[in-house]
């Protein structure tokens, strides 16, 4: 096994280590609801995963937090970041954004990784990266990103001059783009995901806030058996 094998086997121990200590903390101290997708799902169908990433939420105990929003199979969208799939299985997600972007720190978080074809769909048309970088682009907003899978995607943004969605839910009647990719899900366990694009305004790089908090920027996909 080479030394680069070797950290990358830590890595992923460690990854899966940390993510099963949080959920237990979030099992602990209460949690933002979990959509199911599961239920009725007939074997050898896709799923269909609907979210929206919203710029400032609008209410609650942190409005003016970025956030996640998932909609469950009824249509209602639901503020949390917790969902569950059934294993071995096409998930096709559709994500709203809604917030604006900017250039990335890491340009690396502009590929489309671990998805089907390692290909994405923006506004109907296939890309594998965004260049934020683009002086004539919005630059990026958010990721989605499931490291474990070796799975994130971004999420171009909207023109930061435009008439913004203030509250969520948003509706489409406000500028957005929509963002398409699929994967298979893996076995029965608990996956986090997350953004990687340091957005909690007042914190030291960003990092804080909304980046660590579930059921704003990160949470969990449970794959269920």
């Amino acid at each position: 096994m080479t030394k680069g094998w070797r950290l990358a086997t830590t890595f992923g121990v460690l990854a899966v280590a940390v993510a099963g200590i949080v959920y237990v903390v979030i099992l602990l101290l209460g949690s933002p609801p979990t959509v199911d997708y599961t239920a009725n799902h007939q074997a050898g169908q896709p799923v269909d995963v609907t979210l929206q990433a919203v710029g400032t939420y609008g209410s609650g105990d942190q409005p003016t937090w970025v956030s996640y929003l998932v909609q469950d199979p009824s249509g209602q969208w639901v503020h949390t970041t917790l969902f569950t799939v059934p294993a071995n299985t096409r998930i096709n997600v559709t994500i709203y954004n809604y917030d604006s972007g900017s250039p990335l720190r890491n340009q690396q978080l502009g590929q489309v990784t671990g998805t089907a074809g390692n290909l994405a769909t923006l506004n109907g048309r296939p890309f594998r990266v965004i260049n934020s970088n683009n002086p004539n682009g919005n630059g990026v907003g958010h990721t989605f990103s499931i490291p474990t899978l070796g799975l994130s995607v971004p999420l171009y943004g909207n023109n930061a001059n435009a008439n913004l969605c203030a509250a969520a839910p948003c509706t489409t009647s406000s500028p957005h783009q929509i963002i398409r990719f699929s994967f298979t899900s893996p076995g029965p366990g608990q996956y986090p995901w997350q953004c990687f694009v340091p957005c909690g305004l007042g914190w030291l790089y960003g990092n804080a806030g909304p980046m660590q908090t579930v059921g704003y920027m990160g949470g969990f996909m449970k794959v269920a058996a």
